[in-house]
């Protein structure tokens, strides 16, 4: 099955995979900073983009899943918010100006591309802008809390760092967590977490 089919069926069951909460991470960073436009990548059912839009972010996702924008939108509605969403691969992504803060959540690409699709989207952020990162960690193998069960598709910090080079006031770090994020993140996890300005 390619991706974009495996989402596409992922996010077509009645409940939100990953719960409609937003990732506790990037909610208490969002929460800190001043409002301005924000891009989440491969957004799926849209938990982050909504929330974000709730606190007065003007949100801007995409994804490669059509179900997963159904879903985002419904949840937009919901809340009485607007996110702006755009179902198509992240090398086509092309964000309308410079973005405040982009924001990755679990956002996990064969290793072979993790380079050139990162760095495309990390053009879209301003100069001064914020960059948040959260992924599983190598350790996360085996654990079954979620993510990707390849290796390669894992982070360590020294992966995250070197896909930072060139940013200032750069933090990369390891943390043990308990997930609780739908039906599909659960239990005791390790995530790698970075924060960086351009």
């Amino acid at each position: 099955m390619n991706p974009q089919d495996f989402w596409n069926q992922r996010y077509n069951e009645d409940d939100y995979a990953y719960g409609v909460a937003p990732n506790a991470f990037i909610a208490d960073q969002l929460t800190g900073l001043p409002k301005g436009s924000i891009l989440f990548p491969a957004e799926g059912e849209g938990r982050n983009a909504v929330f974000a839009a709730n606190l007065g972010w003007n949100s801007f996702a995409f994804d490669q899943s059509s179900s997963g924008k159904v879903k985002a939108l419904a949840l937009a509605e919901n809340l009485n918010v607007s996110i702006d969403y755009e179902v198509c691969n992240a090398l086509d992504y092309q964000a309308p100006h410079p973005m405040d803060a982009v924001a990755f959540c679990y956002f996990h690409t064969p290793e072979s591309v993790l380079d050139s699709i990162y760095h495309h989207l990390f053009d879209m952020l301003r100069k001064g802008g914020v960059l948040l990162i959260e992924g599983f960690s190598e350790k996360n193998l085996g654990l079954g809390s979620g993510g990707p069960q390849d290796l390669s598709m894992l982070f360590t910090e020294t992966k995250i760092s070197k896909l930072l080079k060139g940013f200032s006031k750069i933090e990369v770090w390891e943390e043990h967590i308990v997930l609780n994020e739908g039906k599909y993140h659960q239990g005791e996890a390790w995530v790698v977490r970075a924060i960086a300005e351009k």
